[in-house]
Order: structure tokens, then C-alpha cells, then sequence
């Protein structure tokens, strides 16, 4: 018989309960709580990501000794890569911990780790100094983020679903995205106010270091955030029914594997847009744009700045929406909008070269990707049951990341400088936008809702 999980939903294609939280005031203040705490901790952990990957270029100077810029910032990508091998570690460890142990106890470690991790690479003396130790130390550096933040989506979405009230958890699980656009808007802001104050001598010398002290000094706020939250009322419910009946709660991984495959496969195909989108489009367009079309840094990044203010309007909108219009058409929206939209507003850019042109391109894509990404966690969370939530997400979600967003940068540089094929991202986004329309076609009914 199949085990009845308590998903107020019933997703997983389990029995539904009568369960719509938050019902009491206390109920309704917590579930507030719990946006802001995750979405704030989800926004510090990206923060780190996304300032990396606009300083990549000061970063590969002064720690992959070569004389040759584009192979200095290949060996900044890859290292920025590298983090995400362990990415699937983490998902599988964190979430497993925190379908073991609560969400709240998973959130929390993910930001230490990614603390940490930022720490190592703040601080790492250049190669100069050390040699070849101060490549690995940013290596070292970026396997801890990236070992956090295999548990980060997993953990803060099933946080967000299972404190939200019935009918709502588009809106609710559309600040993970946010949140992420939030981090996007700061990190620009952050490397606009650097890049003017100060001389590019003093960028690639130490002013680069800046924006990750600064994610240093935010994190505490992020961790007393998350230790003063209440646990989810679902997951403290699967608990109580699994003591009242006396059931020994089995291991999450090898669960979630084992009964559940169709949802993983399903999860990662959704996942291939999710993960290819925001990488290609809104991470490395402010190095692309410099790199190959000849604009400023200050041009780059005030469009990023721009383009992510329309990001995480856009998340909350389409993920509130999509509690209406259901999660699939929405998905399905958000991949044809990006499938035909890409290439043009790619070849408008490149012949109409003016800074108001780069911010409404930039802003387009930020405008199309949200239209995806923000209803992704919701319709993820969908697929799988309370117990296994949190290790199905991650597992999911991290693979595609992986394989297509982590790696996105070097590959994306690498075709660009090798191949002379015009516009490598837009057809890369393209190219992941065709997969998952063929993977939403596969997707459980669930994420109809």
C-alpha cells in the first residue's frame, strides 16, 4: 500500500488532508517570517555567486597566471565551475539533512558553509604571493559555496511551500527567485559603485576584494534570521504521524531514488531551463557584453542592476499568477517567450550599440526569464512528497545546474573565442528552452494546479 504523506496538495499523487496554513495569527506572522528570513539568506548565498562572477575578470588576473587575458578568465570561469561539481554532494547530503533533521537546521548550515567559503575567497593572497596555492585556495573556496548552495534551493523552497497557506505557494515559492534577483540587483550595485570610485589599477589590485567583505558582513544577519524561525507545520506533522505510528524514518536519499525516479527525471527536465537561463542571460551577459560587444563595465553593469529590478518583479508576479493560471502554462509561456525572443533582441544589441539599447535588452531577458524561473521552484516542489522533498528538489534541481548552468560561463566563453560563432548564449538558452518544452509535456499532472 502506498504510504499517505501529508501534502496539503497532494502532489505527490498522495492522499490530501485538510491542512491550510497559516490559519491563526501566529500562523500568518510566521508564514511572513519565513519569506523574509529565506529569501534574505537565499539573496546573501547568490550575492556571493554573483559578485564572483562580475569580478571573474580582476579574479583570474591576480590568481591564473597566464599573459593571456581570455585564458585568465577561462581560469576564473572554471573555477567558478568547479563549485558546482559540488553541488550534487551537497544536494544530496543537505537534503537529506534537512528532510532528516528540519528545514530549519538545513538553512540554517547552508549560509556557515557559504560564509565560509566567501571567507577563503576574500581573503586568498594572489599568485604572486603564494603561486600556485592561490588558485586552489579560490578553488577550495568555491567547492564550499558550491556544496552549500546544493542544499540551498532543495531546502529554502520546501521552507517557503510548507509554510505557505493553500493556494498560495506560487507566490510564496516566487521569492526563492526573487530573492535571487534581489542578490543580482545588489551584486550590481555593489560592482557599479566599485568599478566608479575606483581606478582599474585599484580594482585589480584590491578594491575587488570589497563586494565579497561585504558578503561577509551581511551573513550574520541572514544566520539570526533563520535560527529565530519556527519549523514547518508540515514537516513537524510528517514527524508526529511517523512517532504516532511508530514507523523508523527511513534514509531520504535512498527513498526518494528508489521510489521516486519518474519525479527525478521529470524535476531535472524541468530544471534544464532553470538552470541554462539565468546563467547564460543574466550572470554572464555582464561579461559577455564587455567581452564581445565592446560596452563598459559601467554600462554592463547598470543594465544587470536595471534588467534585475524587472527579475524579481517578475518571479512574484508570474509565481502569484501561476496560483490561478496553473504552473505548466505559465512554464510553458516563459520557454517559448525565451525560445523566440533571444536571438533578435541579441542581434538588435549588437547593431544598435548605445547603453539605453543594452538596458532594455537586458531588461527583456531578466522580464522572459522570470516568467519561468518563478514558478520552477513551486511546480518542483509539487512533483515530491513532505518526507522527501527537500532531497528530491535538490537532487533535481542541482544535477541541471550542474551539468548547464555552472559550466555555462567557461563553455560560453570558450565558444565564443574559439568558434567566432555569433551570440553562444542566446542559442545555448534556445537550445535548454527546446528540452524542457519536451519535459513539461512529461510532467506530473500536479503541477497543473
Amino acid at each position: 500500500m502506498k504510504e499517505v504523506v501529508l501534502d496539503p496538495e497532494g502532489g505527490d499523487g498522495s492522499i490530501p488532508v485538510d491542512y491550510a496554513a497559516p490559519r491563526t495569527p501566529n500562523e500568518v506572522k510566521a508564514g511572513r517570517r519565513a519569506i523574509i528570513a529565506a529569501s534574505a539568506g537565499n539573496a546573501l548565498e547568490w550575492y556571493d555567486f554573483t559578485v564572483y562572477a562580475l569580478f571573474a575578470v580582476y579574479i583570474g588576473q591576480n590568481f591564473f597566471h597566464n599573459n593571456n587575458p581570455t585564458v585568465q578568465l577561462m581560469g576564473s570561469f572554471l573555477a567558478f565551475g568547479l563549485g558546482y561539481v559540488a553541488r550534487p554532494l551537497g544536494a544530496l547530503l543537505l537534503g537529506s539533512y534537512g528532510d532528516r533533521k528540519g528545514r530549519k537546521a538545513a538553512l540554517t548550515l547552508t549560509i556557515m558553509l557559504m560564509a565560509s567559503g566567501t571567507l577563503l575567497i576574500a581573503v586568498a593572497p594572489p599568485y604572486a604571493a603564494i603561486g600556485i596555492g592561490a588558485p586552489l585556495l579560490i578553488v577550495c573556496g568555491r567547492v564550499l559555496q558550491g556544496f552549500s548552495a546544493g542544499g540551498e534551493v532543495g531546502g529554502a523552497t520546501a521552507f517557503l511551500v510548507e509554510h505557505a497557506p493553500t493556494g498560495q505557494r506560487g507566490q510564496y515559492a516566487s521569492w526563492l527567485q526573487a530573492s535571487m534577483g534581489i542578490c543580482n540587483i545588489f551584486g550590481a550595485l555593489v560592482a557599479t559603485m566599485v568599478t566608479t570610485v575606483f581606478t582599474q589599477n585599484q580594482i585589480s589590485e584590491w578594491a575587488w576584494r570589497i563586494p565579497f567583505v561585504i558578503g561577509l558582513a551581511i551573513a550574520p544577519i541572514g544566520i539570526w534570521m533563520r535560527t529565530t524561525l519556527d519549523e514547518t507545520p508540515q514537516f513537524r506533522l510528517e514527524e508526529e504521524r511517523l512517532r504516532r505510528q511508530g514507523v523508523t524514518k527511513r534514509t531520504p536519499l535512498l527513498q526518494v531514488i528508489h521510489d521516486y525516479p519518474k519525479q527525478l527525471l521529470a524535476g531535472f527536465g524541468l530544471s534544464i531551463l532553470w538552470a541554462a537561463g539565468p546563467y547564460a542571460l543574466v550572470i554572464f551577459m555582464p561579461v559577455y557584453v564587455q567581452k564581445s560587444l565592446g560596452f563598459a563595465g559601467s554600462q554592463a553593469f547598470l543594465a544587470a542592476f536595471i534588467g534585475n529590478i524587472f527579475l524579481t518583479a517578475g518571479c512574484v508576479f508570474s509565481g502569484t499568477l501561476s496560483d490561478r493560471m496553473g504552473r505548466l502554462r505559465m512554464m510553458r509561456c516563459g520557454a517559448i517567450a525565451l525560445l523566440v525572443g533571444v536571438y533578435p533582441l541579441m542581434m538588435w544589441l549588437k547593431a544598435s550599440h548605445t547603453t539605453t539599447t543594452l538596458v532594455i535588452v537586458q531588461s527583456a531577458f531578466c522580464a522572459m526569464i522570470s516568467l519561468f524561473v518563478g514558478v520552477a521552484p513551486a511546480a518542483l516542489s509539487e512533483i515530491f512528497p513532505t518526507a522527501v522533498r527537500s532531497s528530491g528538489m535538490s537532487l533535481s534541481y542541482n544535477t541541471a545546474v550542474t551539468l548547464l548552468g555552472g559550466f555555462a560561463p567557461v563553455i560560453l566563453t570558450w565558444i565564443t573565442y574559439t568558434t567566432g560563432v555569433a551570440f553562444a548564449p542566446a542559442l545555448y538558452v534556445m537550445g535548454a528552452a527546446i528540452l524542457t518544452l519536451v519535459a513539461l509535456a512529461f510532467l506530473p499532472a500536479a503541477s497543473e494546479h
